[in-house]
């Protein structure tokens, strides 16, 4: 046979057998450590990887071997999926299958995305895969299902109008039958939602309102008529408990934002919240709010990482949260019930917590005529980059951006206009930095810095930090080797004990590490993954 067309047959083989992603693979991911079936890695979303040969020993080994570049060069914040030799990533307007091992392209889908409708960054975080499908929400507000067979469309559905100020930039996750996402608003006072849609048709199955309309409960914390353009956008995956068929989101900021405005005094739930819904209803089962009455956009977008515990002397299952508003959050999962909150970021807004768990707020936490300085600052003590847990050392490890503020102002906040921002004046430059400071190659210690930070869930006490110069928008990844992979602004991509946080390996990429690594094998072989700048990169040990 030629030998061509016999590694051509080989390759299209691979892609059939790696599209059959089945519910019990997915609930079962552990079982296959050589595949990442989602976002986080597993629906506890710990991105941790029970794959080990790649170690503290030999990482120093480890070696470039290949690259994927899109066709269209914006910046990468996607973790890809592998499943059985395949791996899939996304950006911008094209998804792709690739030959895990060479980087070889299977096929390419292509939609494109109209520029006119970024409004922000047009970035994606990633796919979700159900059976033979992938599920891919553009930034313009469609969800597309994909053959991941052969890249071609099976469906597509619009699901919002970009003209009208919302956007999708997150993955989907599927759980079941169903594929769940929600749109964010990039502070244009469109309300947004989470929804979910049947894997086989497109159809929606259900609803959850993040900013509840008259007689729905929490309708209350917002005055007057200011629900009507409340926000409370969706921009990173949830996780799935399938114990209780519970499935978990946080919710970002309420609008208008950084000046409340129309909407004071009220607590505008659900923004700022992680929200517990019944994964086969959409119905709340209940939610916690980081900072009711939000004026400093610190949304609740991190990923809910869930992990089981002994706490206080017995076994707990929680949820852990390390909350733009610099503290670290630890939530009993089954019910919501607030268990400890603990700054791990320098912070002057929180004065300590009440027994249901409600920040008591310093009386002069507020936006002010003359300028109120606020710690953290806006981008917050961490923000939408994955963390990690590990259940070998049973740490919780997150990028963090430590001793950094911003002077709060009170504006006048106009009347709400579709399509025209809905806040009052944006804050001015934060010590240290703009708002989304600039790169800063020599920034000192005092000005701000960014870390990854070692966490014992159990006290909220830091165990240790590796120090960068500039901030980070990275990702953590854990694996059982004890080995922690991240990154940072500088474009170091770098492996570290993660028992003691020291620096194994590192490697610079030339530009931002802004996504969550991710590790899967083939063949025996371990391989780790991350996007940088444009590109996604994928190393391992030398053949």
């Amino acid at each position: 046979m030629n030998m061509r067309f016999l590694l051509c047959l080989l390759c299209l083989l691979a892609v059939s057998v790696s599209a059959q992603v089945t519910s019990d693979r997915m609930l079962h991911a552990d079982r296959e450590p050589q595949n990442w079936l989602t976002y986080g890695g597993s629906y506890a979303s710990q991105r941790y990887s029970l794959l080990d040969q790649i170690t503290r020993e030999n990482v120093r080994n480890m070696t470039l071997k290949w690259v994927w570049r899109p066709r269209y060069a914006d910046k990468m914040e996607t973790t890809p999926l592998v499943v059985d030799g395949v791996l899939y990533t996304v950006q911008n307007s094209e998804v792709v299958a690739l030959d895990a091992i060479t980087g070889r392209a299977f096929w390419t889908f292509r939609y494109p995305v109209p520029p006119e409708s970024n409004a922000y960054l047009m970035v994606v975080k990633g796919l979700a895969i159900s059976g033979d499908r992938l599920f891919w929400a553009t930034y313009d507000g469609h969800l597309i299902a994909i053959d991941a067979k052969n890249g071609k469309s099976i469906w597509n559905r619009t699901l919002v109008d970009w003209k009208k100020g919302q956007q999708f930039n997150v993955a989907p996750l599927v759980i079941k039958d169903n594929v769940i996402l929600g749109p964010a608003t990039n502070e244009y006072g469109v309300n947004c939602w989470l929804a979910a849609y049947d894997v086989r048709t497109g159809s929606e199955r259900w609803r959850f309102k993040t900013v509840p309309e008259p007689g729905e409960p929490g309708h209350d914390t917002w005055p007057g008529d200011s629900w009507q353009h409340g926000g409370a956008p969706i921009w990173v995956t949830g996780s799935y408990d399938p114990e209780t068929n519970l499935t978990f989101w946080g919710t970002g900021n309420p609008n208008p934002g950084w000046n409340g405005g129309p909407r004071n005094p009220g607590d505008n739930l659900y923004s700022d919240s992680v929200v517990a819904l019944d994964a086969d209803t959409g119905q709340l089962k209940w939610h916690y709010q980081f900072t009711p009455n939000d004026e400093f956009d610190w949304d609740a977008v991190q990923v809910p990482v869930l992990a089981d515990l002994e706490w206080q002397g017995r076994p707990r299952k929680v949820m852990l949260w390390a909350n733009r508003n610099g503290f670290f959050y630890v939530l009993d999962r089954m019910t919501g019930l607030f268990l400890s909150g603990k700054a791990f970021v320098r912070q002057n807004w929180n004065l300590g917590f009440e027994d249901n768990g409600r920040p008591i707020r310093a009386p002069r936490a507020r936006p002010s005529a003359e300028g109120t300085y606020i710690e953290p600052g806006t981008q917050g003590g961490t923000n939408w980059y994955s963390p990690s847990f590990s259940p070998r050392t049973g740490l919780f490890y997150v990028s963090v951006w430590d001793n950094y503020s911003v002077i709060s102002t009170k504006a006048e906040v106009p009347p709400w206009s579709e399509r025209r921002k809905y806040t009052g004046r944006a804050p001015p430059p934060a010590r240290g930095g703009a708002s989304r400071p600039a790169a800063a190659p020599f920034r000192t210690e005092a000005e701000g810095y960014g870390a990854v930070r070692a966490i014992d869930p159990k006290t909220g006490e830091k165990k240790w930090d590796f120090k960068m110069v500039d901030y980070t928008e990275s990702g953590v990844l854990a694996t059982a080797s004890d080995l922690l992979f991240s990154g940072g602004r500088e474009g170091n991509f770098f492996a570290l004990d993660a028992r003691t946080g020291e620096l194994l390996w590192r490697v610079n990429l030339g530009g931002t590490v802004a996504s969550g690594p991710m590790t899967y094998a083939v063949d025996g072989r371990q391989y780790v993954a991350v996007s940088a700048d444009t590109a996604l990169y994928v190393f391992g040990l030398p053949d």
